[in-house]
């Protein structure tokens, strides 16, 4: 009896109702003993066709061997055995038997194709390359080697060179749809997103129902900022494949962008059910809640973020400036010392820490925090300031004046730190310094003169200052 002939033996049957294909193995074993491989040579090509499809790989090697056994130099023979080795992760020997079928039959592309195959997945590039290059010696024609060239291009981020192979894939073939794909994908890492966009409408007209088509195409939209015809490709996507985690994610971002916070919270919450490990969905729902104020929301939703990822030191900066705003000193403090635990490298973290320490009274903490963020950021004007007025109030007059100067070092035109620099040459009884500091604190911003006169009126009165300060 062929495989043809059985009561199993119809595709869709075999699709649809996969417990009967042992049977089916089974009847196939014994005509092979009762009647020899010779004559079952078409059923048994078709069954290892079914076990490989529904991934019973230990059937399709014994048919196979069975098959090599009888015909050892048949090129196509060991072409498909290499082919279920390449599925189940063996490359090694998928190559061995990829070699052996170009050994009876040179120069054969599929072989050579399936071989580029196998070597890349052992991270073997060149040899890659090189079968592919050989199928387009022989076959310049051969749309799946160019397109295989690309692949390998594209992977190592080279998307030049991987266009010009897509490129060529679809002059060969103008309905290879994968390609354009591919192409849409090289056009966006080069920022061409007029040329990414249109390569995705490509790719939607053969393939509508591609969920990732309409994904990609998302994201192009929102590079391009037209974050409304974004939204629509992100509902198509999940219109085709609802549980599609990363496109509800996406979605969210983009209504986030446009304010609608109530909307974007319920993507997130859709992602964050997908996929129940994604603190990224969370942290953003937290980051909507704290933009609307709701900051018990906030803070529940930036510890559901550090229950999934414990080192996510961005989650636990986040929730110690909600503590601070809701007036948990300790536990916003509690926070920063275990964000900058977590990323040392932090300015921001021991900037915030800095901060609250100093609201908490605890200056010298305060000036040692406001440093460490300083080796990170140098330059950060705001955190000289802040350290200079806590020198200042610390009495630590030099120091606060070598801040002062780094602010106006950062920025020359800061009324601020001269207006600073000005007091503590007052203190110091540096009165012609104090003079010029406030000199240039006055022209840059005139307002500081009131602030001045409520400070210091004594002064400001005195006919000697004014004099000076040449007003008189």
């Amino acid at each position: 009896m062929s495989f043809m002939d059985s009561d199993f033996s119809n595709d869709n049957y075999f699709y649809d109702q996969g417990k009967n294909i042992d049977e089916e193995i089974r009847k196939c074993k014994e005509n092979i003993v009762a009647s020899g491989v010779y004559d079952c040579t078409e059923t048994i090509e078709e069954i290892i066709q079914v076990c490989v499809e529904k991934e019973k790989f230990n059937d399709s090697f014994y048919f196979i061997n069975l098959l090599l056994e009888t015909f050892p130099y048949n090129s196509e023979y060991w072409l498909q055995k290499g082919n279920i080795f390449n599925a189940v992760g063996n490359f090694e020997e998928a190559i061995f038997c990829f070699n052996k079928s170009l050994s009876l039959n040179p120069g054969d592309s599929e072989a050579l194709i399936d071989r580029a195959a196998s070597e890349e997945n052992l991270g073997l590039i060149e040899e890659a390359k090189n079968s592919f290059e050989a199928v387009l010696n022989t076959d310049p024609n051969n749309e799946e080697a160019s397109f295989g060239l690309g692949m390998l291009f594209q992977r190592q981020e080279n998307f030049p060179q991987a266009l010009n192979y897509f490129l060529k894939a679809i002059e060969l073939d103008p309905e290879f749809s994968e390609a354009y794909y591919e192409i849409g994908f090289c056009y966006e890492n080069q920022n061409n997103f007029s040329k990414a966009l249109e390569s995705y409408d490509k790719f939607l007209e053969f393939e509508p129902y591609n969920p990732n088509g309409w994904y990609n195409r998302g994201i192009v939209l929102v590079k391009m900022n037209k974050l409304e015809k974004a939204i629509d490709s992100y509902d198509l996507a999940i219109a085709i494949k609802d549980d599609f985690a990363s496109a509800w994610f996406n979605k969210g971002n983009a209504l986030a962008d446009l304010g609608r916070f109530d909307s974007a919270i319920e993507s997130f919450k859709k992602s964050l059910d997908i996929d129940k490990y994604d603190e990224a969905s969370s942290y953003n729902i937290a980051n909507i809640y704290e933009e609307l104020g709701d900051l018990i929301n906030a803070i529940k939703y930036y510890t559901e973020a550090m229950r999934i990822n414990d080192q996510y030191y961005e989650a636990y900066l986040a929730r110690g400036f909600c503590y601070d705003s809701s007036g948990k000193y300790h536990l916003a403090l509690k926070d920063f010392n275990k964000a900058i635990s977590l990323s040392q490298d932090n300015a921001e973290a021991w900037y915030a820490k800095a901060d609250l320490e100093y609201s908490l009274g605890q200056l010298q903490e305060a000036v040692t925090s406001y440093k460490a963020a300083l080796k990170l950021e140098p330059d950060n004007y705001e955190v000289w300031f802040n350290l200079a007025e806590t020198l200042l109030e610390m009495g630590n007059w030099l120091d606060a004046m070598n801040a002062y100067n780094e602010c106006i070092r950062i920025n020359p035109l800061d009324a601020a730190s001269y207006y600073g620099k000005a007091k503590i040459n007052f203190i110091l009884s540096k009165t012609q310094d104090a003079v010029d500091c406030l000199k240039s604190a006055f022209a840059i911003d005139p307002s500081i003169k009131t602030e001045f006169a409520k400070e210091y009126p004594e002064i400001k009165s005195s006919k000697l200052f004014k004099k000076l300060l040449g007003e008189i």
